[in-house]
């Protein structure tokens, strides 16, 4: 049975991350051990040595910090999610297990048509007609690709042969480790957002990935997230 599913899911499954980290890493450069107090003092007080540090992209200091994400989303976000060198992953294998029927179709507000030339682009809202063709037709090559998955797991074939059929469409799972340093560069990339002093045009299956886990952040280091908003939405 084929599940056809439009959203991404993210969870945030552990975190060692505060805005009271950026700063005792920062101080340590003028007040040694004495900057570990900083862990105990409120963090509110330092918003302007956050934003100075953001808006003259010191950003070492970000780094000092985790947060480990579960994401399931089409393979295909994955494949361009995992041009982002410096986080860690680990991902379900199609070589261990067997793979779950679960595809991805646009919802009825993603823009289907693109207009213009590469780097002159614009997405536009598709036609009621091109949304049910989209799902027909994806529905359609995603029941016949599972289906011949299953007949060469059924004859036996290995599991690392067999998914060489199912396309990238399918939802896969991964665990995903970043400092906030690498979570923002990522932001700055994977989002489309007004305040950004670059633009970007993400695609808007990530996007949505991204959005999901910017939302979780703001909640863990709020100053942070302020400050990043505050100077263009550019990664220190």
């Amino acid at each position: 049975m084929v599940k056809l599913q439009s959203d991404v899911t993210v969870e945030l499954v552990k975190h060692s991350a505060s805005d009271s980290d950026v700063l005792w890493a920062a101080r340590v450069s003028t007040a040694g051990e004495q900057s570990l107090e900083e862990i105990h003092k409120d963090p509110e007080r330092s918003k302007g040595l956050l934003n100075f540090l953001m808006r003259d992209r010191h950003g070492s200091p970000f780094e000092h910090n985790s947060m480990t994400f579960f994401i399931s989303a089409p393979i295909f976000v994955f494949r361009e999610f995992h041009r982002h060198r410096v986080w860690s992953y680990n991902e379900e294998s199609g070589r261990y297990r067997e793979l779950q029927p679960v595809f991805y179709v646009p919802g009825a507000d993603r823009k289907l048509v693109q207009e213009g030339r590469p780097g002159k682009y614009v997405f536009v809202d598709g036609t009621p007609e091109q949304h049910a063709l989209v799902s027909e037709t994806m529905e359609e090559s995603y029941r016949a690709s599972y289906a011949a998955y299953q007949k060469m797991l059924e004859a036996g074939v290995a599991r690392e042969v067999a998914r060489a059929v199912l396309p990238v469409g399918l939802f896969s799972s991964m665990y995903a480790t970043c400092n906030a340093r690498a979570l923002m560069h990522f932001l700055s990339l994977r989002t489309k957002d007004d305040r950004a002093a670059v633009p970007s045009f993400p695609q808007r299956e990530i996007e949505m990935v991204a959005e999901k886990m910017e939302a979780l952040w703001a909640g863990l280091m709020p100053l942070t997230h302020a400050a990043f908003n505050a100077n263009g939405r550019v990664a220190p």
